[in-house]
C-alpha cells in the first residue's frame, strides 16, 4: 500500500536540500497518517560517529528493554545535511503528549529524526542546521502552517523528552524567517561539471547517452533510463565512495566515478 506523504521527496528536493530516499518509504508506515498538522524535531541519540547511523533503527525500530516498532520518523537527517526519506506513513516518534491542543503526534504531526547524540560538547554541524530549519520551513509551507506547529519533542513531551538540546525558540525564528524569505535559498547542485567534461548533472528521470555512461560504469543494466533501479544502485556507489547517497549525478559523483576502478562485468 502506498501512503499519503509521497510528496515528503519533492518537496525537501524542491528547497535544495540533499535527498536520499530509502527503498520501499512509500509503502512504510504504521498504517497511514491524518491530516498533517506540523513537524516534531527529535534527535536521535545515536552514535558519535558517522553520518546517519542511526538509520537502520529509525527504520526498522529498536529492540531491547524498551522495544517500539518502526518506522520511528518519516525523515532522518543525517550530519552532512542530506535527508533520509524513510515512510511516507505513520510512525511511532511523538506517543504521549500535547502541542497547541493536538494530543495526536504520531498521526498529525511529521516526525524528523536528526542524528546527535545528544550528550554535551556534540555540537551540531551547520550544514545539519541549516538543513534542518530548511526542510522544516518547507514542510510547513506545504502543509499551510506556521512557525507554531513546529515543536520539539521536549516540547510536546516535557515530563518525558529532553530532544533535541538545542533551543526551540530560536529554531522557530530562523524557520520563520525562511518563510518569509528573508533567509538566502541553499545553494543548488551545480547543472553540470564546471569544467573538463561538462557532463550535465542528471537524476531520476534523465535519459539519453549519458545515462548509459554512468550505468555501464557503475554496473547498473544499460537501458539509457534512469530509473528507480539506476537511482539505486548510484545510491550505492555513493555509500561505497563515500559520497552524500542522494541519487543524484552531481560533479562530485562524476568525478567519484572517474576515479574509481570499472564496474565488474
Amino acid at each position: 500500500m502506498t501512503y499519503s506523504l509521497t510528496w515528503l521527496a519533492d518537496v525537501l528536493t524542491a528547497a535544495g536540500l540533499k535527498v536520499a530516499q530509502q527503498p520501499d518509504w512509500q509503502s512504510r508506515g504504521r498504517g497511514d497518517v491524518g491530516t498533517i498538522k506540523g513537524v516534531i524535531c527529535h534527535h536521535t541519540a545515536g552514535p558519535a560517529t558517522g553520518n546517519m547511523p542511526s538509520l537502520g533503527i529509525v527504520t526498522n525500530g529498536r529492540t531491547g528493554a524498551k522495544p517500539l516498532a518502526g518506522p520511528l520518523a518519516q525523515l532522518s537527517l543525517g550530519r552532512d545535511g542530506t535527508y533520509y526519506v524513510v515512510a511516507a506513513g505513520r510512525a511511532n516518534h511523538a506517543g504521549a503528549g500535547i502541542w497547541n491542543g493536538i494530543t495526536t503526534g504520531n498521526t498529525n504531526f511529521i516526525g524528523i529524526e536528526a542524528e546527535n547524540t545528544g550528550v554535551a560538547g556534540d555540537d551540531w554541524p551547520d550544514v545539519q542546521m541549516d538543513a534542518y530549519r530548511r526542510g522544516v520551513a518547507a514542510i510547513l509551507a506545504k502543509i499551510g502552517a506556521d512557525v507554531s506547529m513546529c515543536c520539539g519533542h521536549k516540547e510536546y513531551a516535557p515530563t518525558r523528552k529532553i530532544d533535541p538540546d538545542f533551543d526551540m525558540v530560536d529554531f522557530r525564528n530562523k524557520v520563520g524567517a525562511i518563510l518569509r524569505g528573508e533567509t538566502p535559498p541553499a545553494p543548488l547542485i551545480p547543472a553540470s561539471e564546471p569544467d573538463g567534461q561538462n557532463r550535465a548533472t542528471i537524476r531520476r528521470g534523465a535519459t539519453g547517452d549519458l545515462v548509459r555512461q554512468l550505468q555501464y560504469k557503475i554496473g547498473a543494466p544499460v537501458d539509457g533510463n534512469f530509473g528507480p533501479q539506476t537511482e539505486a544502485a548510484v545510491r550505492v556507489f555513493q555509500r561505497t565512495h563515500g559520497a552524500v547517497p542522494d541519487g543524484i549525478v552531481g560533479p562530485k559523483t562524476w568525478a567519484a566515478i572517474d576515479a574509481a576502478p570499472p564496474a565488474a562485468a
